[in-house]
């Protein structure tokens, strides 16, 4: 019985329904109630019964979800069961176990990401201090657990993540991306933003050429904070 409520945010209704974007209603069925993303493994153990709601959001192009409505006696049942659970010493071994291991595949992902934009940005010797702050900035807006961003992605190699993220660093930090009124046309948008990547290969070139930059650079600013 599970379904999948996947468009936009979820009216609540005073008839214990919920509506969707596009005005489809959905009756919640008695004795069903809200639970959040948050816990997975609550939320895989509820699923596995086959009795759910999933919502979700849609932000941008992206999906996000925002939980599962479901009997609520499963719902307690999952409670009970992983509270027992995770109040043992062995899943607590596991659990630090494991974090532990997240740990420090996180911080190898990052040298290696960190690396990855260095040898793509190459600026020529003058620009060295530059290209670390830039590649430093770009590794802190990219690499937060949870961004979203391309740094997160396992689709494209990563040196292909590290080159996008900095484009995408770069059109909101040195181009007047953000504050653009850019037409609601089909496939309009993405001709900006690639117009706009377009401009900040050439910049870049600029900096492994060595060639001397003014201070007024929009590069130069965006990295010192300007």
């Amino acid at each position: 019985m599970g379904y999948s409520l996947d468009e936009g945010d979820l009216i609540l209704a005073k008839n214990g329904s919920v509506t969707d974007s596009r005005g489809n209603v959905f009756s919640i069925p008695e004795g069903w109630n809200f639970f959040p993303a948050g816990d997975a493994g609550i939320t895989r153990k509820v699923k596995s019964s086959g009795q759910f709601y999933v919502v979700k959001q849609k932000k941008g192009r992206k999906w996000f979800s925002r939980g599962i409505w479901a009997p609520a006696q499963l719902i307690e049942d999952a409670r009970i069961y992983f509270t027992e659970k995770r109040s043992t010493d062995e899943y607590r071994r596991k659990a630090e176990y494991a974090h532990r291991y997240r740990e420090k595949k996180e911080i190898q992902y990052k040298d290696e990401f960190f690396s990855h934009i260095v040898e793509f940005l190459n600026f020529a010797e003058p620009y060295k201090d530059l290209e670390a702050i830039l590649a430093q900035r770009v590794c802190d807006h990219a690499l937060p657990v949870g961004s979203g961003t391309v740094a997160r992605t396992k689709m494209i190699p990563v040196h292909e993540r590290a080159e996008r993220a900095v484009i995408a660093w770069m059109r909101h930090h040195t181009t007047a991306y953000d504050s653009m009124m850019i037409e609601h046309v089909a496939g309009r948008r993405r001709e900006v933003r690639r117009e706009l990547a377009r401009l900040s290969r050439d910049l870049l070139r600029c900096y492994r050429s060595g060639e001397e930059i003014p201070d007024h650079c929009p590069l130069k600013r965006a990295c010192r904070g300007l």
